[in-house]
């Protein structure tokens, strides 16, 4: 028993406490109280469901945004007249000499 915490798992009243109890009690009918270890399960799971969240809202805004601007452009080319391409072909430059 090294450690005070053994100590009080076995029954036995360290010292420390001992002196501090009142004149005339009767140690056989003290009980000593110990806190409950913290855990650490309930904040790293609330952490881990607020970064999923948050990544599944931005995921939704972003295709939201895409359905969005994809509808404004059919219309838009349907409406007037006016169309939205997107060119991947490289350009070539010309040297000239």
């Amino acid at each position: 028993m090294q450690l005070p915490e053994d100590q009080l798992r076995a029954g036995h009243i360290p010292a420390d406490i001992y002196r501090r109890l009142p004149p005339g009690t009767d140690v056989r009918k003290v009980v000593i109280v110990q806190e409950a270890p913290r855990s650490y399960t309930g904040p790293i799971v609330l952490t881990l469901v607020v970064v999923t969240g948050s990544i599944a809202v931005l995921l939704v805004i972003a295709f939201v945004a895409q359905v969005v601007a994809g509808a404004a452009v059919a219309v838009l080319s349907a409406t007037s007249g006016l169309t939205y391409s997107i060119n991947r072909a490289a350009k070539r430059r010309t040297v000239s000499k």
